[in-house]
């Protein structure tokens, strides 16, 4: 019972000193707040515009026809994208697209060879990602087509070859006219419905993640004041466990981050459009609103575990303000926050595994667009929960060794 009291009275000791600390709400609340509104409003054209060498593709061939062959070697041209290696079913392919391993997939089915030239329709699969921006999606999907139409044309050219008969030559002649390709474009989502990303919901949860890690601010103000004014030295007088004080900072700043997150989702659902943006769209499935709000929690752990790492490194003010504002910075740059993933070389973007933040911001994008569930994004939880953790644990280390000597 003495222990609830004390931590009771420790929650309502920084609440206190968090709502004295004007500089802190400032960078909790009002400065992500800015970021949404201005970058939602700068990008909101751009993202749709942007080209990616990097993005990768691959073609399934069913058919393993020379034509099909013929299909898959004029795809190979595109210079903007990779080829990757084939996936070995049509499940595999739509695994690989889902999972973001491949931004396209083209599937030659069965019998594409034999249908041309015949009353059906050769018809092809085009599976994407619905993380690509809209312009790429749609200028490869045209270049598909463009390259299927070129190898049914030389294909139904080469027949007529063979036969030099006049009135085949007149029904090759306006099946010519107007060739028909077929092309399905699947979105791959458990529930089939497709959401396309917008500036909203690239910089809505990126800001927000971004925001929840300056915590580092508020808390190092409070944690360093404490330890200048001898406050943990009296707590510790009094029996009060460096572990307890450490758990009265931790739970009330990440019911900090969790309201901040509210008003930012709220910010970039009602306020954005209001200013002529486009509004943030949230999924509507219980589950996935239960996944956001688990991954809300675990970035919030690893944000908080962070901030008492740098505050137990730092002996003033002015030193966490340094080392959190950097790092915060330097996390962000490479996790991207700033630029987004898809826009980076590829070199760049195999160090954004590095970045907490990338796991955060994956994660939100795994269930906002990809409709994905607290399965999907459970790996990114666990990593965020450990690396908080870990911060945490390093820090009760550092106190306790700073304050035993």
């Amino acid at each position: 019972m003495k222990m609830f009291i004390q931590l009771a009275a420790l929650w309502k000791k920084e609440w206190l000193a968090f709502a004295r600390d004007r500089h802190g709400l400032a960078a909790l609340f009002i400065m992500p707040a800015i970021f949404i509104l201005i970058m939602s409003l700068a990008l909101a054209d751009s993202l749709s515009g942007q080209r990616e060498p990097s993005l990768a593709y691959a073609v399934l061939d069913l058919d393993g026809t020379p034509v099909s062959h013929a299909l898959d070697s004029l795809l190979s041209s595109v210079d903007l994208l990779s080829k990757s290696a084939p996936p070995t079913s049509e499940e595999g392919a739509r695994l690989r697209v889902r999972d973001g391993e491949l931004a396209f997939a083209v599937v030659i089915p069965q019998g594409f060879a034999r249908s041309i030239g015949t009353n059906q329709t050769p018809e092809l699969r085009f599976l994407t990602d619905p993380t690509i921006p809209g312009m790429v999606r749609n200028g490869f999907r045209q270049y598909v087509e463009a390259a299927a139409t070129r190898v049914w044309l030389t294909h139904v050219l080469e027949r007529l070859g063979q036969s030099m008969m006049l009135p085949e030559l007149r029904q090759v002649t306006e099946r010519i006219g107007r060739p028909e390709i077929a092309i399905e474009t699947v979105s791959n989502h458990h529930n089939g419905a497709a959401v396309l990303p917008s500036s909203a919901q690239q910089n809505v949860p990126a800001w927000l993640i971004f925001s929840m890690f300056f915590v580092v601010i508020p808390i190092s103000a409070v944690f360093i004041g404490e330890r200048q004014h001898g406050t943990l030295q009296r707590l510790r007088a009094q029996r009060v466990s460096f572990g307890l004080v450490l758990v009265g900072k931790f739970a009330p700043f990440v019911l900090i981050n969790q309201i901040q997150a509210v008003v930012m989702v709220a910010i970039g659902r009602w306020f954005v459009p209001l200013c002529g943006g486009e509004a943030l769209a949230l999924p509507g499935n219980v589950a996935a609103l239960t996944a956001l709000s688990m991954l809300s929690l675990a970035v919030s752990v690893a944000a908080v575990g962070w901030a008492l790492f740098i505050a137990s490194l730092a002996h003033s003010n002015e030193q966490a303000t340094v080392l959190g504002g950097i790092s915060n910075i330097l996390m962000g740059a490479i996790g991207g926050i700033m630029v987004p993933r898809f826009m980076m070389p590829a070199e760049m973007q195999a160090w954004t595994h590095l970045s907490p933040m990338d796991w955060a911001l994956k994660g939100f994008h795994q269930v906002m667009l990809r409709q994905g569930n607290i399965a999907d994004v459970l790996p990114a939880i666990c990593a965020l929960v450990c690396f908080g953790l870990v911060a945490l644990a390093v820090a009760a280390f550092l106190n306790r060794r700073a304050i035993s000597t």
